[in-house]
């Protein structure tokens, strides 16, 4: 017995928001490295005693890379069946996620 898998026509649209959403974590990565050098918090240390700010930008990172699994599975389970709205969808939260990511670095995460 053979199952064949037919993508819909928008399908290439949830690729791209999937290749987007890598973009958005590797910025995010970057992010955390650029406060590592500035706050002088060294490898394998993942949280500062000493800077909060730092543990602004580690924090963000963390929950994102916490969802980003979910994210995947239902942003390509979805656009099987709604290819347009999955993609739309994750757009919005690939931008909310550098929202949240910019308010929660300035060291105040309320």
């Amino acid at each position: 017995m053979s199952v064949t898998l037919v993508l819909p026509d928008g399908y290439g649209y949830v690729i791209l928001t999937a290749v987007a959403s890598i973009f958005m974590v590797i910025w995010k990565a970057a992010q955390v490295l650029k406060a590592r050098k500035e706050f002088k918090v060294e490898f394998p240390t993942m949280y500062s005693d000493q800077s909060e700010l730092f543990n602004c930008y580690q924090r963000a990172h963390q929950n994102t890379l916490e969802n980003y699994p979910q994210f995947l599975l239902l942003l390509l389970l979805a656009g099987i069946e709604m290819p347009c709205v999955s993609s739309l969808a994750g757009l919005i939260w690939i931008v909310g996620r550098v929202v949240y990511a910019l308010g929660y670095q300035t060291g105040d995460p309320k």
